[in-house]
């Protein structure tokens, strides 16, 4: 059995995942989550991004998820939207290219132009 402080450890641990999910004024960072993006492989990227801005303390973005964005070839899809800027498609993304985006797109404001829509097409 667990004490009481460890289960508040739990607790608290959880709840701060909980909160990059929960509404902010800055950055949001929206995942597919249609059949088609978690057969192609959305949960875990968004799992990564989850962590990677956990891992960041970036306290003004959130990670959320949608269903179906219209365009099944291109899943795993990620939509950044940040504050007077233009939204950025991420298309096929993997867990391990989460990194590059939090530090390059989220954290310095510079989108991964390889990794976006625009690139794909």
């Amino acid at each position: 059995m667990k004490s009481i402080a460890d289960l508040e450890k739990i607790r608290q641990a959880t709840l701060s995942k909980v909160n990059l999910r929960r509404e902010s004024e800055g950055t949001r960072i929206v995942v597919g989550m249609a059949t088609c993006g978690i057969a192609a492989g959305a949960r875990p990227v968004m799992n990564a991004f989850v962590d990677e801005i956990g891992k960041r303390n970036l306290l003004d973005v959130t990670v959320a998820q949608t269903g179906c964005i219209g365009m099944c070839r291109y899943e795993p899809i990620v939509e950044i939207t940040t504050p007077g800027k233009e939204k950025v498609t991420y298309v096929n993304v993997k867990p391990d290219m989460v990194p590059r985006i939090v530090a390059e797109h989220v954290v310095n404001g510079q989108p991964v132009a390889e990794y976006t829509i625009g690139s794909a097409e």
